[in-house]
Formats: structure tokens, C-alpha cells, sequence
């Protein structure tokens, strides 16, 4: 099981600096970000770019995998969206990971003055951003008209550090994103019960994930994959559970995801007088000493 952390894009680089290259000094497998305008209720404070972010935090660091969490198309086009990607790869060495998702309705959802998308149209205009994406990624010269996202000779040279592209966890719960995340993905991310996470009592949150493991198992072998093949990925914050109070607590909380199938925890690194306030001592001890006590 591997340990990671989400590092939200409200520092001013002068200080967000030092965020960051505390993140690999404690030995985190990856920091990741979240990539939107604007996020709930940090809507009137401060809030960056995240492929500024995550490019200035490539220069800052070495060895940590650096990524979103997530990308969607609610803001995003796969043509402009490839061409960072391969910049940021290129800046990174080959660090990067693309956390991806279909969106919702927040703010970003309207920032560009359209309308907000229907459940159905987010996940048809999902489906065709990703396979664009993936094609642009692979290959030098892409070509290809679709319902939402066309591209006419987008070149992309010299491509990807990695190959053959850069990672896709895919960011899922419904059958529809679960066979997206079969197809494409290197990786699969879920933070609980789509339908209110806050509201499933602790008991009950271990169960719907591992019934979400379950599924994308069956996604997987409809697609002829092994579900080995992915990372599964589970972001925290967004359950009653808490494990950032203590190391114990975090140790309990680990063993039982890892017991229903989950390879890769992400964890929010503290911001004072915010919902995602804690302890940065705890916080640091359990990133240093955390994965160790689970044996």
C-alpha cells in the first residue's frame, strides 16, 4: 500500500514551495492537486492554477509523482489539456499522473458561461474527452471529429517521458466511468458513496467501497484486463471517517482499506481554519511512521 497526499493550490509559491518539498521529504509516494477555478468553500480565498502548480512543484522536487485530483472536461479540452500534459511530463522526468474525472455541478461547471451539463451529457462528454485524450498523448498527429471534442492535425512531438503516455486513473463509481477506467486507465480513484459520502455512517463506508472494488473488478474482466493491473485509489476527506487524528487511527483506518482491495491512499494536508484542518505534527508522523505500523 502506498501513501499519498493532496496539497491544495492556495499557497502563494514563496510558501507553497516548502509545502511541497516537505511532501517528498516525508516520503509520500505522490502529491497530487485538485484541478478546478474554484473548489466550495474556499471559493473566496485564494486558489492557483494547477498545471502552474504542479510545474513550478517539478522544479522543487526530485523524486515524488506529481498529479490531479481531478482533471474533468468541465473547463478543460483535451487538444490544450494534451499539450500541457506532455510539457508537464517533460518538466517532471516522467512524474506525472493525471487524476481524471467527469466533473459535477460546482463552479466550474458554469465558469465559462454555459449551462450546467446533465448527468447523462457529463458522462457521454467524459467518454469521447478521454479517448481524444488518450489518442493525443500516443501519437504525434491526431485527427478526429466527434459530438463534443474534435481535433484537425493537433500535433503533440515529442510525446510523452512516459510510455506510452502518461498515467489515467480514471475517477469513478457508475458503470459507465467503471469501463472507462477498464479501458484507459492505469489507475481507478474513488472518495466513498457518490450519493453523499458525509452521510454513510463510518461502519457502512468500508462496505461501499469494497462493493465499488467489486464492480470495477467486473468492468475489468468484461474488458479482458486483469483488475491486478490498476492502482486503486481512495481519497480521503470526503466520509466521517477520521483517520488524521491520530496514528492509530490512521493505522486502523489503512488496514480496513487495504483488507476490501485498496492499493494507494490519498490524504488532504492540513489547512488551518478550514475542513480540512488537523495536527501537522500527527500529520507528519503518520506519513512518516503510518504504513510501517500496519506490518
Amino acid at each position: 500500500m502506498r501513501l499519498s497526499t493532496v496539497i491544495l493550490p492556495i499557497h502563494r509559491w514563496s510558501e507553497g514551495r516548502q509545502v511541497w518539498r516537505r511532501a517528498e521529504e516525508l516520503g509520500f509516494h505522490a502529491a497530487y492537486t485538485y484541478d478546478h477555478l474554484s473548489w466550495r468553500s474556499f471559493r473566496e480565498e485564494p486558489w492557483f492554477g494547477s498545471v502552474p502548480t504542479l510545474t513550478a512543484a517539478a522544479t522543487a522536487t526530485e523524486r515524488i509523482r506529481l498529479g490531479t485530483l481531478v482533471t474533468s472536461p468541465n473547463f478543460r479540452h483535451p487538444v490544450t489539456l494534451a499539450k500541457e500534459l506532455i510539457t508537464l511530463d517533460d518538466v517532471s522526468g516522467g512524474r506525472l499522473t493525471l487524476g481524471i474525472g467527469a466533473g459535477g455541478v460546482g463552479f466550474d461547471a458554469t465558469a465559462l458561461g454555459q449551462e450546467a451539463w446533465s448527468a447523462r451529457e457529463r458522462a457521454d462528454r467524459f467518454g469521447e474527452f478521454v479517448g481524444l485524450l488518450d489518442a493525443l498523448l500516443r501519437d504525434d498527429a491526431v485527427t478526429r471529429e466527434g459530438t463534443y471534442y474534435s481535433a484537425v492535425e493537433a500535433r503533440n512531438i515529442p510525446g510523452c517521458v512516459q510510455v506510452p503516455r502518461v498515467p489515467f486513473y480514471v475517477a469513478a463509481t457508475g458503470p459507465r466511468g467503471l469501463r472507462l477506467a477498464a479501458e484507459y486507465g492505469q489507475g481507478w480513484v474513488t472518495y466513498g458513496d457518490p450519493k453523499g459520502p458525509a452521510e454513510v455512517p463510518v461502519e457502512q463506508a468500508p462496505g461501499v467501497v469494497a462493493r465499488q472494488v467489486e464492480k470495477l473488478a467486473a468492468a475489468c474482466e468484461a474488458a479482458g484486463r486483469d483488475v491486478g493491473e490498476l492502482e486503486k485509489v481512495l481519497l480521503q476527506g470526503s466520509t466521517a471517517e477520521q483517520p488524521l487524528e491520530s496514528v492509530d487511527a490512521f493505522v486502523d483506518w489503512a488496514g480496513t482499506y487495504r483488507e476490501v482491495g485498496i492499493t494507494e491512499l490519498v490524504v488532504h494536508w492540513p489547512v488551518p481554519d478550514s475542513v480540512f484542518a488537523g495536527d501537522l505534527a500527527v500529520f507528519e508522523k503518520i506519513a512518516t511512521e503510518g504504513l510501517a505500523q500496519l506490518g
